[in-house]
């Protein structure tokens, strides 16, 4: 008798402390997967391991004697709460997950047509792409109509043949003049493909500056300031020693005052008195004073 009724003791102690130890191993287990998920949404904390805000009422000390079954039910409480914690964290998670590949998505395919659109402008003939990366912010333009044929108009051609080509026996210089003279006889689309030519054929002339800077005046004078603010601005980018670079900027500025741009053509403006505030005679900088009184630069 003595000895069942000490195996029904051990019975009554030993089953509350393997289920504790099965609980605590629940425990353990869910601690670590807490601490891995951390590190996955806090990834800056080094590990740490963050108390929950949440904390269980603090137990109230049982009496001497008192069944043990209370401590193993708080215990499992306990767990099944923090099994659903993690599970409401884990949902969280791949919701997160799922959005962040939207957005990388989104992200990739804006990339793939801005480049598709850099690449068209890079090839786009000059004063047809859009002003580089930290120049004045200014709208694609259109494409420009096609130059109708001399022979179009009887009275256009007329014109056109009226304008005396010279002939200095120095080729870049003869090409560049009769682009101005045909600028200057109001003839801008002839001028602007002159022009162009002049630029295209004679790089390393000291003319190309001119013509590169008369193109972007023709298209001004023309009607077409997003044009010509692409010639302005490919002046100074592409040839800032140019002897019409300080003035392509001053009509740059012009232009996108034509735009609607005041900002931007403060910023221009500025730019011009800090790269050739040095080389500009009195008359160009009381141009820009007038000019940045006009835009109400500040």
């Amino acid at each position: 008798m003595p000895r069942l009724l000490f195996a029904v003791i051990l019975a009554g102690v030993a089953t509350p402390a393997l289920a504790q130890s099965g609980l605590d191993g629940r425990v353990g287990k869910l601690e670590s997967e807490m601490r891995a998920v951390q590190r996955k949404v806090f990834p800056g904390g080094a590990g740490t391991y963050l108390e929950p805000q949440v904390r269980p009422a603090p137990s109230t000390p049982e009496e001497i004697g008192a069944p043990a079954s209370s401590a193993v039910y708080d215990l499992t409480q306990r767990v099944s709460s923090l099994e659903s914690q993690i599970a409401s964290m884990t949902g969280q998670i791949e919701q997160s997950q799922y959005r962040l590949r939207q957005l990388e998505d989104q992200f990739a395919a804006y990339k793939k047509a801005t480049d598709a659109r850099l690449s068209r402008d890079a090839a786009a003939p000059a004063g047809e792409g859009t002003l580089p990366e930290g120049g004045p912010v200014v709208p694609p333009p259109p494409r420009a109509a096609a130059t109708p044929a001399a022979g179009a108009s009887g009275s256009r051609a007329a014109q056109v043949a009226a304008v005396e080509k010279p002939a200095t026996g120095q080729a870049d210089e003869d090409a560049y003049l009769y682009g101005y003279r045909l600028w200057a006889a109001k003839l801008y689309p002839e001028a602007a493909d002159q022009l162009k030519k002049v630029v295209a054929t004679y790089p390393k002339s000291r003319r190309a500056s001119f013509a590169q800077n008369l193109l972007g005046r023709s298209y001004l004078d023309d009607g077409k300031p997003s044009l010509a603010s692409i010639a302005f601005y490919d002046n100074y980018k592409k040839m800032p020693d140019g002897e019409r670079a300080p003035d392509s900027l001053y009509y740059l500025g012009q232009a996108l005052m034509k735009l609607n741009k005041p900002a931007d053509a403060c910023k221009v403006y500025g730019e011009l008195l800090d790269v050739y505030g040095d080389r500009v005679g009195q008359g160009m900088k009381d141009d820009v004073a007038r000019a940045r009184t006009s835009a109400k630069c500040k």
